[in-house]
């Protein structure tokens, strides 16, 4: 074990909003954001109108967001790519997200498929979702019993609203 190992530096969310640049924090962790291609952000805009058109139609309660700060815990912030929030939205986020979406592309797939699976798993957050930009793939999960299972359906039930959600709109246009 090396030495960085065996003394490892721990931040928390004070530290983190002193930082350059765009930061993930996991228990006093920090994870280098990368920058989003191109096909990501039009998958991301595209999902957006698709989840907003859904939810005021069905769950005007709730709203969508793109790349807003969850702050967890005084040493665990993230910035999913996508969140579905509802009821009353405070200045700033600190409770679990309805939903939460991420667009996985190779730099990014251990993070997504990984840690923040299991940290959303554990935070309680009812849906995760995980978009593949180059395999134009979605993965769809529900909490049950604490733990995330595959959901095959497009099924929603958000603040007693019951909401469809085609996730095959994020590849719209896409080619």
């Amino acid at each position: 074990m090396g030495l960085a190992e065996r003394y490892p530096v721990r931040y928390t969310v004070e530290d983190w909003k002193h930082w350059q640049g765009d930061w993930e924090l996991i228990e006093g962790v920090p994870y280098a954001m990368a920058s989003p291609r191109p096909i990501n952000q039009a998958i991301l805009s595209n999902l957006v109108w698709a989840i907003r058109s859904a939810l005021l139609e069905n769950c005007p309660s709730c709203m969508v967001y793109a790349e807003l700060d969850w702050y967890i815990s005084y040493d665990t912030v993230i910035r999913p790519d996508i969140m579905v929030l509802c009821g009353e939205i405070p200045e700033r986020v600190e409770t679990p997200p309805q939903m939460v979406i991420e667009i996985v592309s190779p730099s990014s797939r251990q993070m997504d498929e990984g840690l923040k699976f299991e940290l959303c798993e554990k935070e309680g957050v009812k849906y995760f979702v995980l978009v593949y930009s180059d395999e134009r793939m979605v993965k769809v999960f529900e909490l049950s019993n604490g733990r995330y299972t595959e959901k095959q359906d497009r099924s929603f039930l958000f603040n007693g609203c019951q909401v469809e959600i085609n996730f095959e709109e994020a590849f719209h246009g896409l080619g």
